[in-house]
């Protein structure tokens, strides 16, 4: 096994990425266009979910394929950037045929961000609309930025006191039989990715060529390991976190398949963030599959499949935090700034 050409969701083909964020709002929209026919399915393993169009992702629902997944910062505000990237892609004739109507099948997750330091004093519309066009617009197969960027823009983790700068992340292995399997996420955890202390991911032992640092796994003592550094920890509430992901595959899946690899792939939420999946998380993994490598599943190679689903999630979510950049009115630092004797 290998990362793929660009370490991203986009060496799957048929897929493209699009970033927005405000600066000022500390908040912002990722939309992932999908310009080939897929089979799409959704788990939601977090306390505090926000979704839209959930329910229709689930294998016994009609619809199979989706024409864009959305990761919004704004909390329930957020759900708004579904509405704007659905309208580009109507303009574009894009949708499900029902008469003589095209609708454009745009799932979207949310994450909490209203309270980072950003000004969220908006007229009557929220911005979310206007940022899920603009998503959606820019959305291309250049290279995904990392860190502080789109959905990430104004995410936020646990980590040594008082926590550590969240945000949105990638990364893709090739396996043996050439089936690509990729990961985006936008991290926003009440739990922490480093151990203890330390500078060193609990990702680390899946690290490929010093992606997030290469500085292998934590020497921390269990004692130090076993101490919970959440987010907000005074003021912890339902809804004010959440990690919200997308894992994709050129693999041939069913819907059942392709909700059993989301369901696999919030493992890499375990390996990666500690406590993960909370009652105050609103834990999503979307899981595409479009089919494109030609190749479906024998059992050795979807046990082979969930577990690489995982190791890859868990890449991106490190990545994520290793590439968060410095703004104005941050509230939390930097692993970089967190971390600068390293």
């Amino acid at each position: 096994m290998k990362p793929g050409a660009t370490n991203s969701i986009l060496d799957i083909a048929g897929l493209r990425v699009g970033n927005a964020q405000n600066e000022t709002l500390k908040s912002g929209v990722t939309a992932l266009i999908s310009d080939v026919e897929n089979v799409t399915s959704v788990h939601v393993m977090g306390g505090a979910p926000g979704t839209r169009e959930s329910d229709l992702l689930q294998p016994e629902n009609t619809v199979q394929s989706v024409d864009a997944l959305v990761l919004s910062g704004g909390s329930a505000f957020g759900l708004d950037a579904a509405s704007g990237v659905q309208s580009v892609l109507r303009d574009q004739g894009r949708g499900f045929q029902v008469g003589d109507q095209r609708i454009p099948i745009v799932p979207c997750a949310i994450l909490f961000d209203l309270i980072n330091g950003g000004n969220k004093d908006w007229d009557d519309r929220s911005p979310y609309f206007d940022l899920g066009r603009e998503a959606a617009t820019n959305a291309s197969r250049d290279t995904i930025h990392l860190g502080t960027t789109g959905a990430g823009t104004g995410a936020l983790v646990g980590g040594p006191l008082p926590g550590l700068k969240g945000g949105l992340g990638t990364a893709s292995t090739v396996l043996d039989n050439g089936v690509t399997i990729a990961a985006l996420v936008a991290v926003n955890a009440l739990g922490a990715p480093t151990v203890g202390e330390d500078a060193h991911f609990w990702a680390a032992p899946f690290e490929f060529d010093n992606e997030f640092g290469g500085l292998g796994p934590s020497p921390a003592p269990c004692a130090q390991a076993r101490q919970l550094r959440i987010k907000f920890r005074d003021q912890s509430s339902a809804g004010a976190n959440t990690t919200i992901g997308i894992i994709a595959t050129d693999a041939v899946l069913t819907k059942a398949e392709a909700k059993r690899l989301a369901i696999a792939a919030h493992d890499g939420f375990a390996r990666a963030l500690w406590p993960a999946h909370t009652p105050l998380d609103g834990d999503l993994i979307f899981a595409l599959a479009t089919g494109g490598s030609g190749e479906t599943l024998t059992l050795d190679g979807s046990i082979n499949m969930s577990a690489t689903a995982a190791s890859t999630m868990s890449r991106a979510i490190a990545r994520a935090i290793f590439h968060a950049s410095e703004a104005p009115n941050d509230l939390f630092p930097t692993w970089a700034k967190a971390f600068a004797t390293v």
